[in-house]
């Protein structure tokens, strides 16, 4: 019989609210955040209900403003942007140094917003928060030579971000941003995250580092955030379709822009042996639910070689553990190690599911379903928004599946025959960030990796986005703009000499490094 599992003490999202209120009292407010703009914190905007992805309770909502508020927001930010440039660069790092040792000491509150806001497992949380950091610091040092013979932008950054990684991705970049000389602006993802956001933004503000954050739709403030003059960057994260808009916008208005899109990334096994090196990695690929851009939810396999590849992935994916991110079997037990809790909220949920039932109907082939009867629940607790490991085989050409993205546990498996037909299904997307290509032979890797179109190749094992000093872009539809990471982070928002072209994919040209 399975243990009666309990909410671990001091863990709770009222216990988290708590701390946050006592630790930044300006930016939390009863039982709703403030909008952080002109230095100071506002209670305007209408906020929206909300509830937690853990267990459908209530949380935070974000402070929508609307348009003419966000107008404002972005004149006052040119103002600290236009005061923040001439501050010499030690003062600078001084600042957002001392910025990440605030950080540091409430890592374990920013973490704990982290899952009760958008259902990271307590691992994954805290790592969100040390990659930030750690990041970060590492910009810190070696700032000055990044900086040589470059200057702010003539207005602030603009930051449009996805919910998955609000440290990590969104507060990194910020902070770098503003390292860099530029006042920075933010809009809170509207799926999750603002709690965590704001705690981390009160905590630079008190050191003088010069961040706007700001919620609201992003249809309602895009005219604000994206095409207001004073703004002389745009970095956005998220999908293709909020992406392209925006793409189209910053084109006709000649704007400096960093527009990370998704793309499917693929892992393919072309005349491979070493399949229990493949079986060790799989539950990897599944940290945070697979919602990640980054992730890997398409197996383009050799047909010969299916029968091998299908004993090495099915144990490992039964091996999946799901569950409450916070529930314990005693009161001393450290959060539970998962691999993923609920994806962001019940409606991806339950959309996913209907994809998976209608590509089913339509001749997709089920290899796995798991089930929630396996996870780790307190007694009673809603579980709508957790979704359970799913694979298929051969996702119809008329299914989402087949050539989208999924964000969420849903895995695909696609036949092939021959080289060409392995990398036309390695392409399906028209481009990604990533991809694998599993082959025993290194020579067969060199030949059929530049064909594969993902901005990183691995061979036999996973890539990542990358820290410090590993430039990330991604190609064809899943990059726009200027490709960020290490000194081009710092470049893509810095102006360099007359004529310089930064590398990234643009309309006139693309360039690599």
């Amino acid at each position: 019989m399975a243990p009666t599992l309990t909410l671990k003490p001091g863990t709770a999202w009222t216990d988290a609210w708590q701390r946050c209120t006592a630790v930044a009292p300006e930016a939390f407010r009863d039982d709703r955040v403030l909008n952080l703009w002109a230095a100071r914190w506002h209670a305007d905007g209408r906020a929206l209900p909300a509830t937690s992805p853990v267990d459908q309770s209530p949380v935070a909502g974000p402070p929508r403003l609307d348009t003419t508020a966000a107008r404002g927001a972005v004149r006052a930010s040119l103002d600290q942007h236009r005061a923040w440039r001439h501050i010499p660069l030690p003062e600078r790092r001084a600042r957002v140094a001392a910025t990440l040792d605030a950080l540091t000491e409430h890592r374990e509150l920013l973490a704990l917003l982290l899952v009760w806001e958008i259902g990271k497992p307590w691992r994954l949380a805290q790592a969100d928060v040390d990659r930030a950091i750690d990041g970060v610091r590492w910009y810190v040092e070696g700032v000055e030579t990044m900086l040589d013979g470059r200057s702010p932008l003539a207005g602030p950054v603009s930051n449009i971000a996805s919910w998955n990684y609000p440290m990590s991705v969104l507060v990194h970049a910020m902070l770098v941003q503003a390292l860099a000389g530029n006042a920075v602006i933010a809009k809170a993802p509207t799926d999750g995250g603002v709690a965590c956001l704001t705690l981390a933004c009160a905590l630079a503000a008190r050191e003088g580092v010069p961040l706007t954050l700001v919620s609201g739709s992003g249809g309602e403030l895009s005219e604000a955030l994206v095409r207001s003059p004073e703004i002389g960057c745009v970095s956005f994260v998220g999908g293709r379709d909020t992406g392209a808009r925006i793409a189209t916008a910053v084109a006709d208005l000649g704007k400096r822009h960093i527009l990370e899109q998704e793309g499917l990334n693929t892992w393919g096994v072309w005349n491979y042996t070493d399949f229990s090196a493949l079986t060790a990695v799989i539950p990897k690929l599944f940290d945070y639910g697979k919602q990640r851009c980054t992730a890997y939810p398409r197996f383009v396999v050799q047909r010969e070689s299916f029968a091998d590849f299908l004993a090495a992935y099915l144990p490992a994916v039964r091996s999946i553990r799901t569950g409450h991110p916070l529930a314990v079997e005693h009161p001393d037990d450290p959060p539970p190690t998962l691999d993923f809790g609920p994806l962001i909220n019940a409606a991806k949920a339950k959309e996913l599911a209907d994809q998976v039932a209608e590509a089913v109907d339509r001749g997709a082939v089920p290899l796995h379903r798991g089930s929630l009867a396996d996870g780790r629940f307190l007694p009673g607790q809603d579980t709508s928004a957790y979704l359970p490991p799913v694979t298929l085989l051969n996702p119809p050409p008329s299914s989402p599946l087949h050539h989208a993205e999924p964000f969420g546990p849903v895995d695909t498996i696609v036949l092939v025959d021959t080289e060409a037909e392995l990398l036309a299904a390695m392409n399906a997307s028209g481009g990604a960030l990533v991809a694998t290509l599993s082959t025993d032979d290194p020579a067969t890797f060199r030949r059929l990796a530049p064909q594969i179109r993902a901005f990183k190749t691995g061979h036999n094992k996973p890539r990542s986005r990358g820290d410090r000093d590993e430039l990330f872009g991604g190609f064809g539809a899943s990059w726009r703009g200027a490709f960020v990471g290490g000194e081009l982070l710092v470049r893509a928002v810095t102006e360099g000499p007359a004529g310089e072209r930064p590398p990234g994919n643009f309309p006139d040209y693309q360039l690599n490094a």
